[in-house]
C-alpha cells in the first residue's frame, strides 16, 4: 500500500524508509510571473507532501499595501517595509524603534490578531487537518532575531545584542511571549509540525558572536521546540547562511528538521554531525545553482548533497525555493536528478 505525503514526511523525520524522499518546493510571486511554466510542471511532476489549512487569524488594521508588491508594505507589527520590484517582499529602511528608550510605548505585538474563540479556531484547523493526506506545517512562524531586526534596524540590532540591557532583555521578551502564545496554539491542534525561523548567518558565520546567540536566543528556541514536543508536533527551522557554529545547538534544542543553505557550509561536516540526528530540509543553492544557465550545474549540485547527506533510510528532503533568477531548465534538472539518485538506491518511482 502506497504511503501517504503525511506518512513519506513523517518516515523521513523519523529514518523510517519513506518509500521515496518528500518534495517542498518554495516559490516567491516572481515565479508565477517569470516562469510559470516551469512551476506548473513542477507542481504536476513532483506534487508537494507539506501543506498548511486555513489561517484562524484576525486582519490587523496596523496592516496597508502589499507585501509582494512594489511600494510600501506595513506588516502587523507596525513595521514599513520599502520593496523596489514586484514578487519579493523588500527591507525595513527606517525601524519603528529608533531610539530604544521608546520600545515600551512603540511596541505593542499583534494579539489582536490572534483567534478570538480559540475552540472554534482550533476546531477550523483540525477539520482542515483531518481533510488533508499531506503533512499538515503550523500558521505560524516565530522570527525574534528578525522581529528585533524590523523593530530596531540591523546595525542597531547588533549593537544592542553586543553590549545588551534591560531595554534589551525587554524588548526582546515582548517579542518572544508573543511567539510562545502563537506556538500553544498550534501546538493545541492536529498540525503535524510546528515551524520557526530566523537568518542567522553571513557568507563565513553568524551574524552575532555564537556565545551571544547561546545566551540571548538558544534558549528561545528551547522553549518552541519544547512546546511543540510536549504536543507530539515535529520542529521544522529555517536559517539563511553559514551557521555551522551552531548547527549542533540546534540539534540539541531539538530542531527535528533545518533549511539551510547547505553551499554556504562544508556539508561533510554537516554529515559527520547531524546525520541521522536532525533532516536536512533543503536546500539546493539559489545564489549560483538555481539561476545557472547550464542544467548541469543543477545535477552536480544535488549529487554533491546525495553523496554527503542522502541516505535511503530518510533525512534528507527535495527543496529549494524558486526566486528571482532561477533558470527553469536547472530547476527541473534538480528534481530529475533526485529522482535518478533515488532509482539506483531502489526508492522511489521506477
Amino acid at each position: 500500500m502506497a504511503q501517504s505525503p503525511r506518512e513519506i514526511v513523517r518516515r523521513c523525520l523519523t529514518f523510517q524508509h519513506p518509500e521515496r524522499m518528500p518534495v517542498q518546493i518554495w516559490r516567491l510571486p516572481w515565479a508565477d510571473q517569470h516562469i510559470p511554466e516551469t512551476v506548473a510542471e513542477i507542481d504536476r511532476r513532483w506534487p508537494c507532501d507539506l501543506d498548511g489549512v486555513s489561517s484562524p487569524y484576525r486582519p490587523s488594521p496596523r496592516v496597508h499595501g502589499q507585501p509582494y508588491a512594489a511600494g510600501e508594505f506595513v506588516d502587523e507589527w507596525g513595521c514599513t517595509f520599502l520593496n523596489l520590484q514586484d514578487g519579493v517582499i523588500g527591507e525595513v529602511k527606517a525601524p519603528l524603534v529608533a531610539e530604544l528608550d521608546d520600545w515600551e510605548r512603540l511596541v505593542q505585538p499583534p494579539y489582536e490578531t490572534l483567534p478570538e474563540n480559540l475552540a472554534a479556531a482550533r476546531d477550523a484547523v483540525n477539520r482542515g487537518c483531518a481533510a488533508s493526506a499531506k503533512f499538515i506545517m503550523s500558521g505560524c512562524c516565530p522570527r525574534p532575531w528578525e522581529r528585533y531586526q524590523f523593530l530596531r534596524g540591523t546595525e542597531n540590532a547588533m549593537m544592542d545584542f553586543m553590549d545588551p540591557d534591560a531595554r534589551v532583555a525587554g524588548l526582546l521578551r515582548r517579542i518572544h511571549e508573543y511567539y510562545l502564545k502563537e506556538v500553544e496554539f498550534w501546538a493545541g491542534t492536529d498540525v503535524d509540525a510546528i515551524s520557526f525561523m530566523d537568518d542567522w548567518g553571513s557568507q563565513r558565520q553568524l551574524l552575532l558572536p555564537p556565545r551571544v546567540w547561546r545566551e540571548w536566543f538558544k534558549p528561545l528556541y528551547k522553549e518552541y521546540c519544547a512546546l511543540a514536543h510536549a504536543h507530539g508536533k515535529f520542529v521544522f527551522m529555517h536559517s539563511d547562511g553559514h551557521l555551522s557554529e551552531i548547527f549542533d545547538d540546534l540539534i540539541e534544542v531539538g530542531v527535528n528538521a533545518l533549511n539551510s543553505q547547505l553551499f554556504c557550509m562544508d556539508m561533510a561536516d554537516l554529515a559527520r554531525r547531524g546525520k541521522g540526528k536532525i533532516a536536512f530540509w533543503g536546500e539546493i543553492d539559489r545564489q549560483h545553482v538555481l539561476p545557472a544557465q547550464d542544467p548541469a550545474m543543477g545535477r552536480w549540485a544535488v549529487r554533491e548533497v546525495a553523496k554527503h547527506l542522502y541516505d535511503p533510510a530518510g533525512g534528507v528532503f527535495v527543496q529549494f525555493e524558486i526566486s528571482p533568477g532561477t533558470h527553469g531548465p536547472t530547476a527541473l534538472a534538480v528534481m530529475a536528478e533526485w529522482d535518478a539518485v533515488q532509482r539506483e538506491h531502489g526508492v522511489g518511482n521506477p
